[in-house]
């Protein structure tokens, strides 16, 4: 069987753009092909494609852009996100690879004049998303080939495949951009669809012995359950889970080409973490009669894609957690083809014992080299398949889930060098430090942009990738990191859900129907500056209130004043605590399934 066959026409985006701006529409076109392009009416944002016969006289502003994401259709305009900046990060399979450094959205919205109040009051809501949209990070792409699908998957199409347009080539579970593609897609503007991927994409060259080897890894975020990290929790009726990602370890050496996948994703039951201002938010099971369905549609899934699946879970055993780890132990004995691993990462290894997971490499070792890996020879010729997939989780699948699949990765280098001679048979990667350090970095770059993309922050325990232990500046930079992410949870995800929601097209706008954004009670207020402002108050007068009774030499009034502003500012504290909830930043889009 042959894989990589380069025969064939592959089909290329355009890569060089322009867009015209004029009164009543913008212009989009190739710098290359002039009379390639479409426009977009500024009014109502109908699309048409440019001909030869196209004339819309001179421009008010010309720019380069450096593609088009996509279009997505609101309460009364239409807005078209562009990529405004681009840096080349590496490539993929020898083809140049971008990451998304800025976008924007152009807005189509000189109907807005025409909307009612409510109607403008919605639209500027809906446009303080996309403001939020146009942040998000770990965006890349390609203009010659799909960065979507993993190489083994690649080499299971028929010859031609490439010549497709890119869009058909991805893989829909990873485009980011799936829904905002619907458009351009309609009117055929194949040359101007870009599939992009939201993850982290990570290369470097290693020497050793002067022999170099490309390595590559490149994550790849699943959009069916897309999400900040305590509002999307679990899994929903279907089966897909919060923080899906699959994980490619590429390399390439004198024509060889090997790939290890990896997949992690949030524990498949139905259970969900509300935030409540409190640092660890209660951890509630959802009990349904699907649930058992709900862990099998989830596995099928993956057996269909992966083959046989190994699932390891890092979760602790006792508490919340443990009870969470029970019940999805309790469901996974009912499986007959996957096999269920527990390993409780935080009583084994702790916070600074890496070597550990030799402890869990153990159980799983057999299993896992029988899995393999796919091995590509340099005539395109499959020497062998992957057969099999290891799936970490822990709680967020972010930090004890990086640094056990950093580890697994690091045992299947070895022996992939070793396979294709770029190592002697009794030679460790591990030993050769110069780039032993460069492996370790690329995966501890990629768990942090992963954890940017779901909770907000740099991946904690990251040292520990870096490193393979963990250092005071290590720990300082955990604890802000933890700071960080209780105070986004808090006051700030429910609005970068609603923003996720809205791109992914979860929520449909319905000019005709009740507005979101019509809130009542506590709901209304302003969430930080209420909750913070009502106990930094109380307690600051009731401070002042002590040192005027001290300077007063402890008079009765003063004394009482000070008990009654604190009892006060207890009760505040214990309302705030009560109602935690309503103080929070809550998606108002979208339910939590």
């Amino acid at each position: 069987m042959e894989c990589g066959s380069s025969s064939c026409e592959r089909f290329k985006l355009y890569d060089q753009l322009e867009l015209h701006e004029f009164q009543d529409r913008f212009v989009v076109r190739s710098v290359e092909f002039p009379n390639r392009g479409f426009s977009i009416n500024r009014g109502d944002g109908d699309i048409e494609p440019l001909n030869c016969d196209t004339c819309f006289g001179s421009a008010t502003k010309v720019s380069t852009i450096y593609g088009v994401a996509g279009t997505i259709r609101l309460v009364a305009g239409v807005y078209m996100l562009v990529i405004t900046s681009r840096k080349e990060v590496g490539n993929f399979l020898g083809f140049p690879v971008f990451q998304v450094t800025s976008m924007k959205f152009v807005p189509c919205d000189q109907a807005l004049k025409r909307s009612t109040s409510q109607e403008k009051k919605d639209e500027a809501y809906f446009l303080t998303l996309l403001k939020i949209v146009e942040t998000t990070p770990g965006l890349y792409y390609s203009y010659q080939t799909d960065i979507t699908l993993n190489l083994q998957r690649r080499c299971k199409f028929a010859e031609g495949w490439a010549a497709k347009p890119l869009w058909k080539q991805a893989d829909p579970r990873f485009v980011w951009n799936k829904n905002l593609m619907v458009e351009l897609i309609e009117f055929k503007l194949d040359e101007f669809i870009i599939p992009v991927l939201q993850g982290s994409f990570q290369a470097v060259q290693l020497k050793l012995k002067e022999s170099p080897v490309q390595l590559t890894l490149i994550s790849r975020r699943c959009t069916r359950r897309l999400g900040t990290r305590l509002w999307r929790r679990g899994a929903n009726l279907e089966g897909d889970t919060a923080n899906f990602i699959e994980t490619e370890q590429l390399v390439e050496h004198e024509g060889f080409k090997a790939s290890l996948l990896q997949i992690r994703g949030s524990i498949p039951l139905l259970w969900e973490q509300i935030v409540d201002l409190s640092y660890k938010p209660h951890l509630q099971i959802v009990n349904h009669e699907k649930s058992s369905e709900v862990v099998e549609r989830h596995f099928f899934d993956l057996a269909q894609r992966y083959g046989e699946t190994i699932a390891v879970d890092l979760t602790e055993k006792h508490g919340e957690e443990g009870q969470l780890s029970a019940a999805f132990a309790a469901e996974m004995q009912k499986l007959p083809n996957a096999r269920y691993v527990p390993f409780d990462f935080h009583h084994v290894c702790g916070s600074s014992k890496f070597e550990n997971l030799q402890l869990l490499y153990d159980k799983i070792s057999e299993d896992f080299e029988n899995q393999g890996y796919l091995l590509i020879d340099p005539e395109g010729n499959i020497l062998q398949e992957q057969r099999g997939i290891i799936r970490s989780n822990c709680i967020d699948c972010l930090d004890r889930t990086n640094v056990t699949q950093s580890f697994l990765a690091q045992k299947s280098l070895t022996k992939q060098l070793q396979r294709i001679g770029a190592l002697e048979s009794d030679e460790c990667f591990t030993k050769f430090n110069e780039d032993y350090t460069k492996f370790r970095t690329l995966w501890a770059e990629q768990g942090d942009e992963i954890s940017l993309e779901y909770a907000g922050t740099h991946a904690l325990k990251g040292d520990l990738v870096r490193y393979g232990k963990l250092t005071f500046s290590g720990v300082i930079k955990d604890g802000m990191s933890a700071i960080t992410r209780y105070y986004l949870n808090n006051f700030h995800d429910g609005v970068r859900q609603d923003a996720i929601d809205l791109i992914c097209g979860l929520y449909s706008i319905n000019k005709h129907g009740p507005s979101p954004f019509q809130l009542n009670g506590f709901e209304s207020l302003s969430y930080l500056p209420v909750a913070s402002a009502l106990v930094v108050g109380g307690l600051t007068i009731t401070s002042l209130t002590l040192q005027q009774g001290m300077n007063a030499g402890r008079n009765a009034q003063q004394f009482m004043s000070s008990v009654l502003w604190a009892g006060v500012t207890a009760g505040v504290m214990a309302v705030v605590k009560a109602n935690g909830r309503q103080f929070c930043s809550r998606p108002r889009l979208c339910s939590l399934r």
